[in-house]
């Protein structure tokens, strides 16, 4: 019998970030930084320049850098945010309260508190106080901007080494931004194993996977806008009803009706349809198939034929 495994949070990826920009836009940009409220001070991860400078200057630019969030002011000074797993931002009415464990930071603006929370017991997101764009740089993995780049530059970053497609798209050094949620969308729509070899795939492979970033992350940056309409993002989740596979583990594909298989390698969950990106092939997780040895099922008709035992 297989194991059913318990799906965790993921942290915000590039939609969610690009969601939470958009929302931050007309409520910072040009407004006062007045003062910067610091709960937990293991949050800033830099000694200088010092936060208290960039109080009292205006913002000027906000950026995406990978998962991160860049707050510039005046005097390109930057602050940067990394929500990590559990972190989360919130618009709150000028001078909130910061009440709760939960509660790590508040940027406060004259119309209004942009408030930093962070679920559970560890304290995983953080802050830097950067300076110019070397102080940027310093925080930015390196991946590629899927939007900025075409397919032979998509193709040539995914190829600098042999990996697994799964592995390849979540590799912030690659591909600017893409996590584990989006990925698993990725795969799904471009009918490619999350297992396949980048270094393997055909010329018509690389154009549907290509088109199906480029078209599932324009998807879903537009409706998490759409959904927050004028107001602030407040259902970050890498896991939607809506979404094809990531996190539908047991559930029907929705383009051909099989059961939506997931295997787990570390702390990562991979979600994919055998039907539609396998032919059929049920992927090895790395525990379940040593436990159950020559039992693990190779097609979807093993798989099921082992259920009725």
């Amino acid at each position: 019998m297989l194991v059913k495994l318990n799906v965790k949070s993921s942290m915000p990826e590039l939609p969610d970030i690009k969601a939470y920009i958009a929302a931050m836009e007309p409520r910072l940009m040009g407004q006062r930084l007045d003062r910067i409220r610091l709960v937990n001070p293991f949050l800033l991860r830099t000694v200088e320049p010092r936060i208290a400078d960039a109080e009292g200057r205006r913002v000027t630019e906000l950026r995406r850098i990978g998962k991160r969030i860049a707050i510039g002011v005046e005097g390109d000074l930057w602050l940067v945010l990394h929500l990590m797993i559990a972190g989360r931002l919130h618009w709150k009415g000028a001078g909130a309260k910061l009440t709760g464990r939960q509660n790590l930071a508040s940027f406060d603006f004259p119309a209004g508190s942009l408030t930093l929370t962070e679920a559970g017991a560890k304290r995983r997101a953080s802050l830097h106080v950067l300076s110019g764009e070397e102080g940027l740089r310093s925080v930015d993995p390196g991946g590629i901007d899927v939007f900025a780049a075409d397919l032979e530059s998509f193709r040539r970053a995914l190829t600098v080494e042999n990996h697994t497609l799964k592995r390849a798209l979540t590799d912030p050094s690659l591909i600017s931004g893409v996590g584990n949620a989006y990925s698993d969308e990725i795969l799904h729509a471009a009918k490619l194993s999350p297992l396949a070899q980048t270094q393997k795939l055909k010329p018509d492979e690389w154009e549907r996977l290509f088109a199906a970033t480029l078209g599932t992350l324009a998807l879903w940056i537009e409706r998490l806008k759409t959904e927050a309409g004028d107001g602030f993002p407040e259902k970050v989740t890498a896991f939607r009803a809506e979404m094809a596979v990531h996190g539908r583990g047991g559930q029907p594909c929705p383009r051909c009706g099989a059961e939506v298989l997931r295997i787990r390698y570390a702390d990562n969950e991979t979600n994919y349809c055998a039907r539609c990106q396998t032919g059929g092939k049920v992927l090895a997780d790395r525990g379940l198939s040593r436990l159950l040895g020559s039992d693990w099922p190779r097609t979807l008709d093993e798989l099921e034929a082992l259920r009725r035992r």
